[in-house]
């Protein structure tokens, strides 16, 4: 062999060397980049309920069953998992005790740890060994359309004439069908699946301005209609995950009677009002009535009576009927207030919900696992989320979405969660 071929040698077995080590260095990192994506998502899921300890320690779990210590060592400690905020805009993760909002994990295989990546060629040239760290961050969201819209898990059913302005949303689970010359602005959404399940009439797409632009496939898993049963249960505590009212006190409570008319008597502001009810008794809210700033909790049918005001109300209803919170005509829910913060109204319920005509809404969440069914004044439709477990049925001549996909700033909300980085 000459001296030229020797050193060829040598060096097509360095390069050979070199790229054997790195496809493994790849392969390795590649190992820890699925690990934290798994514990990172696991970790911010966790922490909806869970401390930060515990949410830890469920993150841990994930990452060491998808990469056992025996085999690999130390790959993830709790030191490893940060909870924090995360800056999309410049891409920045920010350490912050207490938060929810995001997480950064860091799997590591290091010569300080005692599990680096061991080579097997590089170690001719005195490398025996390389660290490997991936990072993972997850941050939680809040879809536009639990902001201000209507959610279904089955149909919904949109009639025509209606307008529905920038950031308003659209979205059943199932399909969606509407009648003609509804409007829709640049801006607003309407998601189903699958986009060809859309049921409109034959001159659909051009009786109704718009449309092909918002529509589109899209699936959501309602995860706040899982979590009717933990509001119910968990709106009075001061230290609850979801948003609590500030107007009323936990501590004061009014009992009422079944069949009772609930009118400005016997309403106090700032209380809890309960009323338990067997069979088809009712609680029922005086026609004409204005009631502010308290809470109705109850397994009492309600029944909102015609031209009734409520402003800053909170209702629990347990009552898993059709219609557990039924209104009469021309019933208002909320301030008329132009977006402002405050003055709203929420009702929460196990059953279904079904309001007559002339019905106005000004910052108005309603979660129903059952059916919506709805008719609303022409001009009285301002920030409202509607979300059901089975059908929305809304009205004709509608105007809809004037807050831009605000909504309600104090919604009932369940965090949904994405890779970040």
């Amino acid at each position: 062999m000459t001296a030229f071929g020797l050193l060829l040698t040598i060096a097509m077995i360095c390069i050979g060397g070199f790229a054997v080590d790195v496809s493994n260095a790849v392969m390795v990192r590649t190992h820890l980049q699925v690990a934290a994506d798994s514990a990172a998502h696991a970790a911010l899921m966790a922490r909806e309920t869970e401390s930060e300890a515990d949410a830890k320690a469920i993150a841990l779990n994930v990452a060491r069953s998808a990469l056992p210590p025996g085999k690999f060592g130390a790959t993830l400690n709790a030191s490893d998992i940060q909870f924090g905020q995360w800056n999309s805009g410049t891409e920045v993760f920010t350490p912050v005790s207490g938060s929810r909002d995001a997480v950064l994990v860091s799997t590591q295989r290091l010569f300080n740890r005692g599990n680096p990546m061991v080579t097997y060629f590089l170690r001719f040239v005195g490398l025996d060994s390389i660290d490997v760290v991936s990072q993972s961050v997850f941050e939680t969201y809040y879809p536009t359309c639990y902001r201000e819209g209507f959610v279904a898990d089955e149909r919904i059913d949109v009639q025509s004439n209606n307008i529905y302005r920038a950031g308003f949303c659209i979205h059943s689970q199932s399909h969606i069908e509407m009648n003609s010359n509804n409007t829709f602005e640049n801006g607003v959404i309407v998601s189903m699946p699958n986009d060809a399940d859309l049921i409109i009439p034959s001159s659909g797409w051009s009786s109704n301005p718009g449309l092909s632009a918002a529509v589109r496939s899209g699936s959501y898993h309602i995860r706040i209609l899982q979590r009717i049963n933990d509001i119910h249960d968990d709106y009075n505590n001061p230290s609850s995950q979801y948003h609590r009212p500030d107007y009323f006190n936990a501590g004061l409570t009014e009992s009422l009677n079944p069949n009772q008319f609930l009118e400005t008597s016997n309403w106090k502001p700032n209380h809890v009002h309960t009323a338990t009810c067997n069979g088809n008794k009712r609680l029922r809210i005086k026609a004409g009535e204005t009631i502010r700033n308290g809470v109705i909790d109850t397994s009492c049918k309600i029944d909102i009576g015609a031209n009734a005001t409520l402003e800053n109300v909170l209702i629990i209803s347990r009552n898993t009927d059709l219609r557990a919170v039924d209104g009469g005509s021309n019933v208002t829910l909320g301030d008329n207030d132009g977006c402002a913060d405050g003055g709203g109204v929420q009702i929460i319920t196990l059953g279904g919900v079904r309001f007559t005509a002339g019905l106005q809404m000004y910052g108005v969440q309603i979660l129903a696992q059952d059916m919506i069914d709805f008719e609303a004044n022409g001009n009285g439709v301002e920030g409202v989320s509607l979300v059901s477990g089975d059908e929305i049925d809304s009205t004709s001549n509608m105007d809809m979405g004037f807050c831009n996909g605000a909504g309600m700033n104090n919604n009932f909300e369940a965090e949904y969660f994405r890779m970040a980085r």
